[in-house]
C-alpha cells in the first residue's frame, strides 16, 4: 500500500476557529489529510490557518477547505460522501455564550441541529459503504450550568443559556446515535480554553487586547459584565490534543477536560494588569449592564480525573502562563515590548 493509500483523512467543522486552527496542525503533524469546513462569508475569515494554507494547485495536498453550513444537511451529506473521512471532529457552533441569548433560535439550529445532521449523514453513509467513521463532538462546561463544582462525566447538567441548551442537546444526540446505530461517537466536555487565537469577543482575549490598547494609548477602559464568575481556564493546543485522544480507543466514550483549577474574572484582572506593572486596574475597568446573562453560570471546575486515567492527558500550561502568553502575543501586536523575565 502506498502512503497515499494509509493517510488517515480527517474532516473538521469550525476549521477557522481557535480550536480548529490547532486541530489542523496537530494532524497534520501527525500525517493525516485534513478537510476543513468553513462557511463562505464575503470577506476573508480564514486568518488563524492562513499560516498552513495550501494552494489547491499544489501536488500532495494535505489541507483542503470546502464551503459548508451546520445549517445544509445536503451539503454535509455531500462532503461526507465525497471526502469519505475516517475521523469527523465538530467544532462548529454559534459558540458566544452572552449571544446566544440574543440569537436563540440560530444557536439552536447550528450548536444543537446541526449535530444531528452531521449524525444522520454519518450514519446513512456507514449503511450505504459499510465503512466507519469516527465522530467527535465538542460539548461544553456551560452544560453544567448551574451544577456545583467539580464537575465531572456524572455531573447532572443544568445548563443556562441557550447555548448550553443547544450543547447539552448535542452531547444527547452523539450519546443515543452511539447506542441506536454503533456510531463510534464521543463527548469531549471541554472547560474554557484560551490562546492568542482566542476571538476578541471572549473575556480573556478582551481583556490582554484592551490592556495592550490602554498601554498603546489607544483606549481609557476596558468594559466588563460579571467579575465574579469562576472559570476553568487552560490551553488551547493541549484541549484538542485531548479531543484527537479520545478518538484513538478502541470504544467510544465520553470525557471532561479541564485544569481542575478556578479563577474569577478578578483573578484574570489582576493577573494580567499586575504583568504589566499596573496594581490599580479598577480605574482601567468599567462594567457594562449590557454584558450580564439573564441567568448566570457562577463557578465551573473540572474534575478531568477520568482522562487523567483513561487517556493519560494532563494539562501542562496553567493560569498564569496561560495570560502572560496572551499578554506578550497582544503587546507585541500593538508594537510594544512584553515585560523582561
Amino acid at each position: 500500500m502506498t502512503d497515499e493509500v494509509k493517510r488517515k483523512k480527517a474532516l473538521i467543522t469550525g476549521a477557522t476557529g481557535q480550536d480548529g486552527s490547532y486541530l489542523i496542525e496537530l494532524l497534520l503533524d501527525k500525517g493525516y489529510e485534513v478537510h476543513g469546513v468553513i462557511r463562505r462569508a464575503s470577506t476573508f475569515n480564514t486568518g488563524r490557518i492562513d499560516h498552513i494554507f495550501q494552494d489547491p494547485h499544489e501536488k500532495n495536498l494535505r489541507l483542503i477547505l470546502h464551503h459548508g453550513d451546520l445549517a445544509d444537511a445536503n451539503t454535509i451529506r455531500k462532503l461526507i460522501y465525497k471526502v469519505q473521512p475516517d475521523e469527523i471532529y465538530n467544532l462548529g457552533a454559534q459558540s458566544h455564550v452572552r449571544v446566544s441569548f440574543d440569537i436563540p433560535e440560530y444557536t439552536a439550529n447550528i450548536t444543537g441541529l446541526g449535530v444531528l445532521r452531521l449524525l444522520e449523514a454519518i450514519k446513512d453513509f456507514e449503511e450505504y459503504t459499510g465503512k466507519k467513521v469516527k465522530f467527535y463532538q465538542a460539548s461544553s462546561s456551560e452544560m453544567f450550568g448551574a451544577a456545583l463544582p467539580p464537575q465531572n462525566e456524572l455531573t447532572q447538567f443544568q445548563p443556562r443559556s441557550p447555548y448550553g441548551v443547544a450543547k447539552v442537546f448535542g452531547y444527547y444526540t452523539t450519546k443515543n446515535y452511539r447506542e441506536a446505530y454503533g456510531i463510534f461517537g464521543v463527548n469531549g466536555i471541554l472547560f474554557n480554553h484560551e490562546s492568542p487565537r482566542r476571538g476578541e469577543t471572549f473575556v480573556t482575549r478582551k481583556i490582554a487586547r484592551g490592556i495592550a490598547r490602554i498601554m498603546a494609548g489607544l483606549d481609557k477602559k476596558i468594559y466588563l459584565g460579571n467579575l465574579d464568575a469562576r472559570r476553568d481556564w487552560g490551553y488551547a493546543p493541549e484541549y484538542v490534543e485531548a479531543a484527537w485522544l479520545m478518538m484513538q480507543p478502541p470504544a467510544p466514550d465520553d470525557y471532561v477536560i479541564g485544569t481542575e483549577q478556578s479563577h474569577s474574572v478578578r483573578d484574570l484582572l489582576d493577573t494580567a494588569f499586575s504583568y504589566v506593572g499596573i496594581n490599580d486596574w479598577e480605574q482601567y475597568v468599567g462594567i457594562d449592564p449590557r454584558y450580564f446573562r439573564p441567568t448566570e453560570v457562577e463557578n465551573l471546575v473540572a474534575d478531568a480525573s477520568k482522562a487523567k486515567k483513561k487517556l493519560g492527558w494532563e494539562p501542562k500550561v496553567k493560569f498564569e502562563e496561560l495570560i502572560k502568553m496572551m499578554m506578550d502575543s497582544e503587546l507585541k501586536h500593538h508594537g510594544l515590548n512584553p515585560p523582561k523575565k
